[in-house]
């Protein structure tokens, strides 16, 4: 049965992250025009030369291998940097690619023979759209910025430990706190340190990455910038199965004390809680002190069909088309996804509270129909 729970949740394949990434990160430049001063953008296109292509080269961690921050084979951790130019080149926009979580032996071992646990299986260059965009028509906010697009190879959201490591000759590296601290430093040595305006942003366990993170970047950064995060379907709920189990919360707690990620976690949460139910943004987010913008679905896809009704809840099989169709489901299975979508907006509740903080969330299936909502005559 644990095998057919870790099988449900690894199924987080890269080509669904980018797709919720693409949804999510197409809403945001339309709704965070608030979020940072655009005005220095303003006519900037026609003054400077745009860079010739957004095809960004593979840069790996100059000093990663010194101090430790390795992916999971050991490998140095990588990331893609393209130099912002005209009024944004002392801005910068950060992004944390997703891919879920390894939370046993097994399948951290697995995992490092993929892009999410070893730098010798990712792409040497991949092109910057959406938010990483420099065509000013698709990223009228950013495009002129310094972009970053950051690899995940750790497994735990940048938040592993070394000292959790097992000396059992399995030759795994938990090293994401590291990881995390050596590409602080290197890029704050090529500008980030003279920022005006940053955003971290991340996508599902990339944006959760980027809210665990989000004050200690605040810190890293001059007193006087702008910094704000962002995490786009990251939003997880600690929230029972159809079966009555909770499937997720046993799945963080494998990843919490396997990894070691503790240290790397909201000490007041940990305070008040003392276990992985601080990896739950709804349990960790209220003491954050950076402001933060949460986009998530309604009816989140992923959750639906790992949290709510991962396969281990359905042996039989009768949530199977409506785990894939929202329009498949009988009425009894409708009311209960609505019982799930009423629990991420009371999730939510307490974070609309806070001050500098915000929100969007969507029905992602009717994002991109004939009608759908619509700003400036776009999606």
């Amino acid at each position: 049965m644990a095998n057919q729970r870790l099988r449900a949740l690894l199924r987080w394949t890269k080509w669904a992250d980018w797709a919720i990434a693409a949804v999510g990160f197409t809403i945001i430049i339309f709704v965070l025009t608030f979020f940072f001063d655009s005005s220095s953008t303003d006519g900037a296109a026609s003054s400077v030369n745009l860079p010739a292509s957004d095809l960004v080269d593979l840069t790996l961690l100059h000093n990663a291998k010194d101090r430790g921050a390795l992916c999971l084979d050991g490998s140095l951790p990588g990331y893609h940097f393209q130099k912002g130019f005209g009024s944004g080149s002392n801005n910068w926009l950060l992004h944390i690619e997703g891919g879920g979580w390894c939370n046993t032996i097994e399948s951290c071992s697995t995992r490092k023979t993929t892009a999410l646990g070893s730098s010798n299986f990712m792409e040497r260059q991949v092109s910057f759209s959406g938010i990483l965009s420099s065509d000013p028509s698709q990223n009228p906010d950013f495009f002129s910025w310094n972009k970053v697009k950051i690899h995940y190879c750790d497994g735990a959201s940048f938040a592993g430990r070394p000292e959790s490591e097992f000396k059992n000759g399995t030759n795994l590296f938990f090293r994401g706190q590291l990881i995390w601290e050596a590409l602080m430093d290197e890029l704050l040595s090529v500008g980030m340190s003279n920022a005006k305006q940053a955003f971290l942003t991340g996508c599902s366990a990339g944006g959760l990455a980027a809210v665990i993170h989000c004050d200690d970047f605040r810190e890293r950064l001059p007193q006087h910038a702008t910094v704000k995060c962002l995490a786009d379907a990251s939003f997880f709920l600690d929230e029972s199965d159809v079966q009555g189990n909770r499937t997720m919360r046993s799945f963080y707690d494998d990843v919490f004390h396997l990894q070691g990620v503790a240290k790397s976690l909201d000490k007041n949460c940990l305070s008040r809680m003392g276990n992985s139910s601080c990896l739950f943004p709804r349990e960790f987010i209220k003491n954050i002190r950076t402001p933060v913008f949460i986009v998530n679905p309604a009816y989140d896809f992923w959750q639906i069909r790992n949290i709510l009704v991962p396969d281990v809840s359905d042996p039989q099989g009768y949530w199977q088309t409506c785990r894939l169709n929202i329009h498949s489901c009988n009425p009894n299975q409708l009311e209960i996804l609505k019982g799930f979508r009423n629990s991420l907006l009371n999730a939510l509740s307490e974070f609309q509270q806070k001050n500098e903080a915000g929100m969007f969330t969507w029905m992602a299936e009717t994002w991109h129909s004939p009608s759908s909502p619509r700003i400036n005559s776009k999606d």
